[in-house]
């Protein structure tokens, strides 16, 4: 099969990017996960660098694994005004986009035939090096997969086949000279470019199982969950909110919670409506942390920050 059947294949299904590349380790990648876990940058975090030799081995996920299809799917949508009172959720979080992309990939393996594994949001497969290598986006300096057409805005999913497919070119393109994620980030957490330190990134803070440091409490806002600064500024991104109007949110979709309600909750009934969030320890009560955080943040006016 070749690129130009396989994009007409991807469309029919719904899925916005396509490309393809050959089942073969991710050496590099491998060795830069290692070399920077042990850096400690990935803080306590665990998902696909836990265990490099199987996330970068995607031969090793299929039986005759021949081909590694990479699958992105914007999840961009406007955000309307935030109501007082209610705390922020990254865009990616608004629906569940990760489910609509599994279903999207499932659908193309049956259609491409042969043995098919889908692999989307799980820690057995780098999705952003498979994407990298099959032009579907590049790296930014944000440590980001961006994609010509809908920037980051993006969800990431991989279908392993055993068929044998055509590999798409790698992007020949880069962030060129702008540093502007670099300079909006509010921790320094992007301050060597193309690296993520986590320890002092928002989003992992949101997601730890440890008190987020005071110094950085501030700069959470109204974020409850995530970060999407880097995001918002980066200029591949511009345009998108043209190229998508006229595309409703889903019935379900969620940019904004009321901070109130988190707090009353029982944690175990927030922790199970949010399912689709990563929540340490599967327990509500660091959502409810997250937005005390968002409330005392609110309480401050803009002149006192």
């Amino acid at each position: 099969m070749n690129a130009a059947e396989l994009e007409r294949l991807a469309a029919e299904v719904g899925i916005d990017v396509v490309g393809a590349t050959p089942a073969k380790p991710y050496e590099e990648t491998e060795r830069h996960i290692r070399a920077r876990r042990a850096r400690g940058l990935f803080a306590d975090m665990r998902f696909t660098m836990a265990q490099p030799e199987v996330s970068c081995r995607p031969e090793k996920l299929l039986p005759d694994a021949r081909t590694v299809v990479s699958a992105a799917l914007s999840y961009y949508a406007d955000e309307p005004e935030r109501p007082p009172g209610h705390g922020r959720l990254p865009r990616y979080t608004w629906y569940d986009a990760y489910a609509e992309l599994r279903g999207k990939l499932d659908e193309l393996g049956r259609r491409l035939g042969g043995d098919y594994r889908v692999l989307v949001d799980e820690n057995q497969h780098v999705d952003r090096e498979a994407a990298a290598r099959s032009g579907v986006g590049f790296y930014g300096k944000n440590t980001l997969l961006i994609t010509r057409r809908f920037g980051s805005w993006v969800v990431l999913g991989t279908l392993i086949t055993d068929r044998e497919l055509d590999a798409t070119p790698p992007l020949r393109l880069d962030c060129g000279s702008c540093t502007l994620c670099i300079e909006a980030c509010p921790t320094g957490a992007l301050d060597e470019p193309g690296t993520l330190d986590a320890t002092k990134c928002l989003s992992y803070w949101t997601q730890s199982a440890h008190d987020p440091p005071e110094e950085y409490r501030e700069a959470m806002e109204a974020q409850v969950y995530g970060c999407d600064i880097c995001q918002d500024v980066c200029p591949w991104n511009r345009g998108i909110e043209k190229r998508r109007a006229g595309e409703p949110l889903p019935a379900d979709a969620e940019p904004h919670v009321n901070l109130r309600d988190w707090l009353e909750s029982d944690p175990a009934e927030l922790r199970e409506r949010y399912a689709r969030l990563y929540v340490p320890r599967n327990d509500g009560r660091f959502l409810q942390r997250n937005a005390r955080i968002a409330l005392a943040n609110e309480q401050v006016p803009a002149r006192e920050r």
